[in-house]
């Protein structure tokens, strides 16, 4: 443990990470010095330079700031995807300097605080910003670290009102989430992932029991109804589905062109007349565990009506960037084969009858090969699927496993088109073209807006 109070700057090794940068501007906010390292310039990394902490882009020990080269007054932030080649992070080792995790410094911040966290293999990011949201907007507010960018607050630091509550991201890559003691906590899923981290199922599902065993006698644990989760004694244990009867349950639901309109069931009675933009099955899924969990905290009917329906969504989840009669492009962060088939999903309900292309960028080698068979499930979905280059993050090659590892599982490999990611945009010239998705966790984000200014172009909508 470390005492915050005592540490003048805090030196952040990926600092332009959507959890480290959370966490960097947080720290900033405290009134401390802060600057860092990124391998990649980004507008997220900008944004933080515009906000006045420094971040550089060359791993090299000379461009550490020297006020950041006094090991008693300086703390140093990294995330575990850096190498251990790593030039400053060695530097800082070798010089005795008081090193901690992101998670760790998670951990720090709302130790002792009234905390949620929001964790799960997928839909964490989408609930853990509503839930947000929500509590923002009632008298007291919350402080909130995302692991996206809310498009209501343009940040993925919330802190607004009092700040009573403190909403967590809690990933379980690393185990980073069994460095929180939350006093309350929503497990949206627990599929199969990061097994290069865990090695099986089993080992993952350890992992979360452990997380929930970190909550406080009296605490409260929402949880999908039918997860595989062990719970300790003495906790406060809610359900929520939208699939069978559950603690929270949308009830008299209809789905209008992009928005749901719902009565929610609660231990309290019904809460009628809500209405969420979150699009399809799991979007409604989402919003049902984000109202449970701010009505379980306390927020009023008509806090949670004015929040459901204010709420404008999280960037690269299903982030509509042209939406005409005449064609449709939307970008998203799906990664994981349960994250593909919910979104194209909630495409097909939202747009029936058109056809959908999608563009997807399998993230890391391990998890394409762990799941090769269950992401070409997930693109069968599709109309067309454009199928590009492996994006490796923190990971090198792997012998034999490529983007045509998922391709050789497809039912329709006719309808795959196999091209490198610069070459996008020659490939969907010959396509007819009514919905366009960019999909996954890589960079293929940094094509979205060639992709749109081609696509205006296109069908003349500049």
């Amino acid at each position: 443990m470390i005492d915050l109070n005592h540490i003048q700057r805090i030196y952040f090794l990926g600092a332009g990470g959507i959890g480290m940068s959370a966490l960097a501007r947080y720290i900033h906010r405290l009134g401390k010095e802060v600057a860092g390292y990124d391998r990649t310039c980004t507008p997220l990394t900008m944004e933080l330079a515009g906000e006045g902490i420094p971040v550089h882009y060359s791993d090299d020990p000379a461009l550490i700031p020297q006020s950041f080269r006094d090991k008693e007054n300086t703390l140093v932030v990294y995330t575990p995807a850096l190498p251990g080649t790593h030039a400053e992070l060695n530097y800082f080792k070798k010089a005795g300097f008081c090193l901690m995790k992101r998670a760790e410094l998670l951990g720090e911040v709302s130790r002792g605080r009234p905390s949620v966290a929001v964790a799960g293999t997928h839909g964490k990011t989408s609930v853990s910003t509503l839930l947000a949201h929500l509590l923002a907007t009632t008298e007291n507010g919350c402080t909130a670290f995302l692991g996206g960018i809310s498009k209501n607050y343009g940040n993925n630091l919330i802190m607004t009102g009092q700040n009573p509550w403190f909403v967590l991201e809690a990933d379980e890559f690393d185990r980073s989430f069994l460095r929180l003691y939350p006093a309350h906590a929503v497990v949206t899923s627990m599929d199969a992932d990061h097994l290069d981290i865990y090695g099986d199922y089993r080992q993952l599902q350890q992992a979360f029991n452990e997380f929930v065993s970190h909550l406080p006698p009296g605490g409260i644990l929402l949880m999908k109804k039918g997860l595989p989760v062990e719970y300790p004694e003495g906790i406060r244990k809610y359900t929520y589905s939208v699939k069978e009867d559950a603690d929270f349950t949308p009830e008299n639901r209809q789905y209008r062109k992009g928005k749901w309109s719902f009565d929610l069931k609660t231990p309290g009675g019904q809460i009628s007349r809500l209405m969420s933009g979150n699009p399809g099955k799991a979007g409604l899924e989402n919003a049902v565990a984000s109202a449970a969990m701010a009505w379980l905290l306390g927020a009023g009917m008509d806090e949670l009506k004015s929040g459901l329906d204010s709420f404008e969504g999280v960037k690269r989840r299903f982030d509509f960037h042209i939406r005409t009669a005449d064609v449709v492009y939307m970008d998203d962060y799906a990664h994981h084969p349960e994250e593909l088939k919910a979104c194209i999903e909630a495409v097909r309900d939202s747009f029936p009858g058109r056809k959908i292309t999608g563009i997807f960028q399998p993230h890391l080698y391990t998890r394409t090969r762990d799941f090769a068979t269950d992401f070409a499930r997930s693109l069968d979905l599709l109309d067309t699927c454009i199928l590009v280059d492996i994006y490796p993050a923190r990971e090198e090659p792997l012998p034999g496993i490529t983007a045509d590892t998922i391709r050789q599982h497809m039912r329709n490999p006719e309808a795959v088109i196999r091209c490198r990611k610069e070459d996008i945009i020659p490939a969907l010239k010959p396509l007819e073209l009514e919905v366009l998705l960019t999909l996954g966790a890589g960079d293929i984000d940094t094509l979205v807006t060639d992709i749109k200014k081609w696509l205006q172009k296109r069908f003349e909508l500049l």
